[in-house]
């Protein structure tokens, strides 16, 4: 197993960033090695790049130390990248690249593993998980505590989805042994919803529509609808997981326009289409179940390629 302390021997400069529009896994999994550099290593100086992420995320309270900026340092001793490869971290990449030591730790079935250090295990449910399993328990505190179970909450589904293990449920139950108010972080950060996102929520399931013959629910946002609705992506939270819970529906997709003619993508299916099928084939990625990409073109020219990839499976 890798020894993160050991990795990080001698370092003055260690760098942490993640993906772009970065999730609770995320944010829990970088704030959470965060804390733990800071507590063990506390000559080094040790910085967060991310960008801004929902709010739901800041009962982690050393989420106001993240430079957002992405302020770059003439040099990093040790640098990591965590749930995603670099190319997916925006501004981090450069950061990344420019370190003495790259180290990535991921759990994406499509991340062939891209620093110096690889530590890549699809078959574990979430980042926060793999840093869990990587932190000594005696180093453990109520605020790493918290920031794990946060990352562990948002990428299972709060215990739900399939990529839950046994190792999951013990690691959870050890976490809330730290103090903390886990039945309020679970209702706060993943279910709770301002009346603005609530509005978004129903207004994209109602302009949802079904494809192949019922399998595949699909709805979207254009930059014109965003605007009048007044709705950026954090506001998207939750959407793609209401939509996969409609009975008969193997493959849910939601997507909107960050850019003219440019669509993120995101989809979550059933055992019978593996999303990362879909994902791969317009530079994205992700999880069998779980997954995303862009894709450029209309409305319709999007709709189109992404139901013929489906289509290949259901």
């Amino acid at each position: 197993m890798l020894n993160l302390l050991q990795q990080c021997s001698g370092a003055k400069t260690i760098g942490i960033t993640g993906h772009v529009r970065p999730d609770g896994d995320c944010v829990g999994s970088c704030m959470a090695l965060y804390l733990y550099l800071k507590k063990v290593m506390p000559d080094a100086e040790v910085l967060v790049y991310l960008e801004e992420s929902a709010k739901a995320h800041y009962q982690i309270e050393s989420v106001k130390e993240i430079d957002y900026n992405f302020t770059s340092k003439p040099h990093y001793d040790v640098f990591f990248c965590l749930d995603s490869a670099p190319e997916r971290t925006g501004q981090g990449q450069a950061l990344y690249e420019r370190a003495a030591k790259k180290i990535n730790i991921d759990h994406h079935i499509t991340n062939p593993g891209c620093g110096d250090v690889n530590v890549i295990q699809p078959e574990i449910g979430s980042t926060a998980e793999l840093i869990y399993n990587l932190i000594p328990e005696e180093d453990l505190d109520n605020d790493i505590a918290k920031a794990l179970y946060i990352g562990i909450i948002h990428d299972t589904g709060v215990f739900q989805f399939s990529n839950t293990l046994p190792s999951t449920m013990i690691a959870g139950s050890k976490l809330i042994q730290y103090d903390i108010d886990f039945a309020n972080l679970i209702q706060e950060s993943f279910y709770e919803k301002t009346y603005k996102q609530t509005r978004i929520m129903a207004e994209a399931v109602l302009k949802s529509e079904r494809y192949l013959d019922g399998k595949c629910l699909l709805s979207y946002f254009t930059r014109e609808e965003m605007t009048k609705l007044q709705a950026d992506s954090p506001d998207f939270t939750g959407i793609i997981n209401r939509l996969k819970t409609v009975r008969g529906v193997e493959c849910a997709v939601f997507m909107y326009e960050i850019e003219p003619g440019n669509y993120k993508v995101s989809l979550r299916t059933s055992d019978r289409v593996d999303a990362t099928k879909v994902t791969t084939v317009f530079g994205g990625g992700g999880h069998v179940k779980a997954a995303g990409c862009n894709i450029q073109g209309t409305p319709e020219q999007v709709i189109t390629k992404l139901t013929e990839e489906i289509a290949k499976q259901v």
